[in-house]
């Protein structure tokens, strides 16, 4: 009887250390970033200064753009930021930003104000050439009109710069 015990218990820990030798040895890694880039092809990104060609000008917006732009490539891709000659290319402007009366109130005055913000982009890609286009993405914030636009227009322009950006790297390196 001691000897059957014995050997369930040599038999048991057999067991449970090639399962522990086993789950060891198998890692199951995963990591989302949305981009389905080949990085054997694709290397380096070029990306443009966007320049403001709208009637309405505000001069943060240019600079809120275009770091959230390189930010979002930098951190969602291993692709290499370089000035010339980039596998992938953009360029572009910003070309409007406009507010628009959204609603009245029943007094006739404007309630609520929508601001849009538009941007040209041109995308190159010198690998897959079919994939280039030029296109216009576009957001939108809206804000109660008892409000100044200089009150909100930083926080506005900052959600409407992360909702076009993440457009364009959708339709650049995303694919879906």
């Amino acid at each position: 009887m001691v000897s059957t015990i014995r050997k369930h218990r040599a038999l048991i820990t057999s067991l449970f250390s090639i399962v522990l030798i086993v789950l060891s040895a198998c890692k199951v890694s995963y990591k989302f970033n949305s981009a389905s880039i080949d990085y054997t092809k694709i290397k380096t990104i070029q990306i443009d200064n966007f320049p403001i060609r709208s009637s309405y000008v505000w001069a943060p917006m240019q600079s809120i753009f275009q770091n959230r732009l390189n930010d979002i490539f930098a951190s969602r891709t291993k692709l290499k930021l370089v000035n010339r000659n980039g596998d992938l290319r953009l360029a572009g402007e910003i070309t409007g930003f406009d507010q628009f009366n959204k609603g009245i109130a029943a007094d006739g005055y404007s309630s609520q104000v929508q601001l849009k913000m538009t941007v040209n982009v041109r995308y190159t890609n010198t690998v897959k050439s079919n994939e280039s286009f030029e296109r216009q993405f576009s957001a939108t914030a809206d804000y109660d009109a008892t409000q100044q636009l200089t009150a909100v227009q930083e926080e506005l322009v900052t959600q409407m710069v992360k909702d076009i950006t993440d457009q364009i790297f959708n339709s650049t390196v995303a694919n879906w």
